[in-house]
């Protein structure tokens, strides 16, 4: 995905959750504690009628416990996979509008899940990107 594009078709937090909850589990919610699909929706979290715990669609993944809105995230992903070589955690705070502590957590999160082929497939499902290389 073009980078100007992500706010584009992500405007709200909401439309983020849609997409992330799409790529993740398509048109069935499942539980990530326990693996099971016996879940129902309230609001913007699930609950799990089987271990009976509470769930968003961010739970095991790097927007966990996070209160910067996805926008932002999808926003940075997209940067750091199109960027020529690593991009630094001062650009990425330019870019993002967030302070460079932050920035520099959010791209050690998103490097360290570009690690893990599972999360790997989530982020680049995320913005969009077909075949990509990405030097983390």
């Amino acid at each position: 995905m073009d980078i100007a594009r992500v706010y584009e078709q992500f405007p709200t937090q909401h439309d983020c959750i849609s997409h992330l909850e799409q790529k993740r589990w398509g048109d069935k919610p499942i539980c990530p504690y326990c693996r099971s699909d016996n879940t129902a929706r309230y609001e913007h979290r699930h609950r799990c009628y089987t271990c009976e715990t509470s769930f968003s669609v961010t739970v095991g993944t790097p927007f966990h416990n996070t209160h910067l809105p996805l926008q932002k995230w999808f926003l940075a992903i997209s940067l750091i996979l199109h960027a020529n070589r690593n991009i630094s955690a001062m650009q990425l705070s330019r870019d993002i509008k967030v302070n460079k502590n932050t920035a520099w957590r959010i791209r050690m999160q998103i490097q360290n899940a570009m690690a893990q082929r599972h999360q790997r497939t989530l982020l680049i499902d995320v913005v969009g990107m077909g075949e990509t290389y990405v030097n983390c």
